[in-house]
């Protein structure tokens, strides 16, 4: 990622999180929650200044959340480190940072016994003493702290400096996403956290989504549009290269919205064919939005199941999916898909030929109203001078007629030419389904 173009507007509200969890510092669970909150933030107009990951360790915690401190940021956002265990100390260590005495809150004891209960009920062997024991753990809290109710067994907990203390607001929050991403929620609307960011900037983003161009032409394209006279220094701009698209993420503040929508018909003038989302919808919803009233069916070699899957992450997929095989082998190819084994052994099984056979018996065998047959090298072995790692043969064809037939060869190891494969099937789909053929 990178920034192109300098932003000279000042956020008045900073952020920091911290994540726990020698688990996540490790990299045997990877950190979701960090990128998360930052947009959650930065939706706040919030400015994230660091995301920093600690183990378990208390003087650890502590001492990041001291050097938070002395960045003078108004909140820090933790995550992890609630649970009953002897290692889940964040509360405690947030309260020691915050200048608050901890202290025994006994409703929230029996909130937390309440939820327990059932498990105690499920698992009749399990010593309650134990249970209690961890139950008056997770209630012991900073003194004057704004409780949030658990989602799990955890509470989370808005912490402001004790009075006549200065410092950072901190969020205490558990390390599970399922349970932080509602706690969040809760949290902002608590008076302690918008006292806190009281003062933030308004911020408004747009996103441009590009396919079939590099990095580096926006980055030309940005210098341009500078050299043209756009105004460019209210905008704050970043382009990311993401499964093989180019988006281009702007913030700026509501002044800034004129320059913004010079920016963003600066770039559709000079990228139509590539520029395929205006309004930051992914390549995803719009195949989605395209399939309406249509069915369609997967039949794919080297991405081995990939396909098939992103069509159906969305919810409401089984109204358009309708079917797809793993054809791996040439066997598989010729008895599950109907592929000929006499085209495979005349052109090869990664051949557009082949993929176009693929499709085609996919909407044979799935009574599908389109087709996507995918086949490749995707290595790291395999691959001759004609047909190197990376070589990948794409078909969509419609049954009423009509199709798109591409190779490429696409960068990477094994896992980008799998992922950008499947991209690139999204984009022929979309253009088919927009009137486009060969």
């Amino acid at each position: 990622m990178s920034d192109a173009a300098v932003y000279t507007g000042r956020a008045k509200v900073r952020a920091g999180i911290l994540v726990t969890g020698t688990e996540v510092l490790t990299g045997i669970i990877s950190d979701r929650n960090g990128p998360w909150l930052s947009e959650r933030l930065l939706d706040l107009g919030v400015d994230v200044e660091m995301i920093e990951i600690v183990g378990d360790r208390p003087g650890d915690l502590l001492s990041a959340l001291g050097r938070m401190g002395e960045e003078g940021l108004a909140v820090i956002v933790t995550s992890g480190g609630l649970g009953p265990t002897a290692d889940d100390l964040t509360a405690e260590v947030v309260g020691r940072f915050c200048g608050r005495e901890m202290v025994l809150d006994e409703d929230l004891e029996a909130r937390i016994g309440e939820i327990l209960a059932p498990m105690m009920t499920r698992w009749p062997g399990i010593d309650p003493a134990a249970i209690r024991a961890s139950n008056r753990k997770q209630a012991v809290v900073p003194q004057g702290a704004t409780i949030l109710d658990p989602v799990g067994t955890a509470p989370g907990l808005v912490v402001p400096p004790a009075q006549g203390r200065e410092g950072p607001t901190v969020v205490v929050l558990p390390g599970p996403p399922r349970e932080l991403q509602p706690m969040w929620r809760t949290a902002v609307e608590t008076d302690a956290f918008g006292s806190a960011i009281a003062g933030a900037t308004e911020y408004r983003r747009g996103v441009m989504r590009l396919f079939g161009i590099p990095e580096s032409e926006i980055a030309n394209t940005l210098r341009a549009a500078d050299g043209a006279g756009l105004s460019l220094h209210d905008l704050e701009i970043t382009t990311c290269l993401r499964r093989g698209e180019i988006e281009v993420t702007t913030r700026f503040e509501p002044s800034a919205q004129k320059d913004y929508d010079a920016l963003l018909e600066f770039i559709a003038s000079r990228h139509a064919d590539t520029l395929f989302s205006r309004d930051g919808s992914t390549i995803d919803e719009q195949v989605t939005g395209l399939l309406s009233g249509r069915s369609i069916a997967v039949a794919e070699s080297c991405t081995g199941g990939l396909m098939a899957a992103r069509l159906t992450e969305r919810p409401g997929s089984s109204a358009y999916f309708a079917g797809g095989v793993v054809a791996y082998s040439n066997e598989a190819k010729a008895n599950l898909v109907g592929v000929d084994p006499g085209l495979i052994a005349r052109v090869g099984a990664v051949s557009t030929e082949v993929a176009q056979a693929l499709a085609s018996g996919a909407i044979e065998r799935f009574e599908a109203s389109v087709g996507v047959g995918i086949t490749g090298i995707a290595g790291p072995d395999g691959g001759t001078e004609e047909k190197p790692v990376g070589f990948v043969c794409f078909s969509v064809l419609e049954r009423a007629g009509g199709g798109l037939t591409r190779s490429a060869r696409l960068p990477g190891g094994r896992a980008d030419i799998r992922d950008r494969a499947t991209t690139v099937t999204m984009h022929l789909i979309a253009r088919l389904l927009r009137g486009e053929s060969d």
